[in-house]
């Protein structure tokens, strides 16, 4: 069924129910909730059918593909396709949003029905038209049209973050929005200039048309690939890039937040590895030592800055600045296991940073504070949510037998076959991770239950099963992680193609001694 139009039904579901909800008569409001979890779900199904007719053994091409003309007399067209890195991207927005609308339930209960209910409406609305950006993004195989959705996206997530939150939130919103815009500005000005670097015509902005060109200079292809990266790095978030994460994450709710690092923010790194490095690849060897450089920082200040934290949705928010820092190293450390540690990475990232969000929203809820401080004992006072939120914790800093480890261990072997300082720099940066998960729970969870923490309900039915999925495949994938590498490993093998780069060779005794006394 690869004639089918998979990608546009599964991009066009959510946005109509998005149109049902903005269009429920006041009556009917309160049915918001349910018509988007139904919708997700649906969208859900759509993804898993598709992927069951997803060729793995040829996983390094696109698939699903769909080529229409929109605007010929500007070379845009309507292009979609997946490789194994995106259809894992579109898996997990699919599997991510359903999750959050059932975490949000009753985020907007304030006591005014008729309000609630409006609110209700609009928070609803606009995550299934996110997950309609999410989903274009990922697919899009046009330039211009990946732009469109690139920048369409901040929509929705401006009005996610600055209406249903905190006090500082519409701050928080407009310092993301000009953040993305800055970075979005650099990136249409490449966009342009690549189009003008290639072949043209009816169609000029495929993707496919623009991969290895012959630029007519290195430093006109440097420049471009400034333009796309630091675009990407912002939204990655990069060190020193990032500041917009932590208000965004600290003033959205736990449900936002798990969409806004879960799965926006891996748009950054994965038009790195999908767009950044197949249309300039010779810029992209030339920038390896700088964005190495910057990767460590992104770890090792991150990490630090999570150890000083309070508040637990920033603290939450920088340790994803120092994982980024980590699926950005293994991008650009140009070797297989590197590469295909990062875009596993990607996917263990979001489950696990989404149980911890989640988690930590539904003690905010409970408690009605962020600070750490505010909390103590909470697992005699509420032991399920100590327990899970024990286990995310435990993914956040790798722990063998969780799905991170094996993202961690495949970037750092691969990042040492080539770059030996930056793979120990990031190896002893694990110390600080198990530092800042540990001494949060120990503040939080440990000790004696403090009064106001006494009474607070435990997780209910609706919250099990928003955790129990996540749980659940952080721990399959510790153990078992073959299915999804299947999937990745041979569209990083022609990412390394198109890069024009190889596996160094092992360095056995007899090299290392032959390499000494030459």
């Amino acid at each position: 069924m690869q004639s089918f139009p998979w990608l546009t039904t599964i991009g066009l579901v959510p946005l109509v129910g998005s149109a049902i909800v903005f269009a429920l008569p006041g009556g009917l409001r309160h049915l918001a909730r349910q018509i988007a979890l139904v919708f997700s779900l649906v969208t859900l199904g759509l993804v898993i059918a598709m992927a069951t007719q997803f060729d793995v053994s040829a996983a390094g091409t696109q698939q699903f593909t769909e080529l229409y003309r929109w605007i010929p007399q500007f070379g845009v067209s309507y292009a979609l396709g997946i490789n194994g890195i995106g259809l894992t991207m579109v898996a997990l927005s699919a599997v991510l949003v359903p999750i959050c609308v059932l975490a949000s339930w009753n985020i907007v209960e304030t006591g005014d029905p008729a309000a609630d209910d409006r609110r209700r409406v609009s928070f609803f609305a606009l995550v299934l038209v996110l997950e309609t950006m999410m989903v274009g993004v990922f697919a899009a195989r046009d330039v211009f049209l990946f732009y469109v959705f690139f920048e369409a996206m901040l929509i929705p997530v401006y009005f996610l973050i600055g209406s249903f939150s905190g006090p500082n939130a519409r701050y928080a919103a407009v310092k993301f929005m000009l953040y993305s815009l800055a970075g979005g500005l650099l990136m249409l000005v490449a966009v342009i200039g690549v189009y003008l670097q290639g072949p043209g015509g009816a169609d000029g902005f495929l993707v496919d048309k623009l991969t290895g060109l012959d630029y007519s200079s290195a430093g006109i292809e440097r420049w471009l690939f400034a333009g796309f990266f630091i675009a990407f790095a912002v939204k990655a978030p990069m060190w020193p890039v990032h500041t917009w994460l932590p208000d965004a994450a600290a003033q959205a709710p736990a449900g936002v937040s798990v969409l806004l690092v879960g799965v926006l923010d891996k748009v950054g790194t994965f038009g790195m590895i999908t767009l950044v490095l197949p249309l300039f690849p010779q810029a992209s060897r030339w920038a390896v030592p700088l964005v190495i450089v910057l990767s460590v920082i992104s770890i090792v200040y991150g990490a630090l800055l999570a150890i000083g934290q309070s508040d637990m949705m920033r603290l939450i928010a920088f340790t994803s600045v120092s994982h980024f820092g980590f699926i950005t190293l293994g991008i650009f450390a140009m070797t297989s296991s590197a590469q295909a540690g990062a875009t596993l990475y990607m996917v263990n990232h979001g489950f696990s940073t989404a149980a911890m969000f989640l988690i930590a929203g539904m003690m905010v809820l409970r408690r009605g504070s962020q600070r750490i401080g505010d909390f103590g004992g909470m697992q005699r006072a509420t032991p399920l949510l100590a327990g899970t939120f024990l286990v995310a914790g435990m993914a956040g800093l790798a722990l063998p037998g969780l799905s991170t480890f094996i993202s961690e261990i495949l970037v750092i072997v691969g990042t040492f076959s080539r770059y030996q300082a930056a793979a120990i720099i990031a190896s002893v940066a694990l110390v600080l991770s198990a530092l800042y998960i540990l001494l949060m729970y120990q503040r939080m969870m440990t000790g004696p239950v403090r009064e106001p923490t006494r009474v607070l309900p435990d997780m209910n039915l609706r919250e099990a099963w928003v955790v129990a999925p996540l749980i659940a495949v952080i721990v399959f994938l510790g153990f078992y992680p073959k299915p999804v590498l299947d999937v990745l490993n041979p569209a990083v093998a022609t990412t390394m193609t198109q890069v024009g780069v190889e596996d160094p060779a092992p360095l056995t005794p007899l090299a290392a001694d032959e390499g000494t006394n030459q």
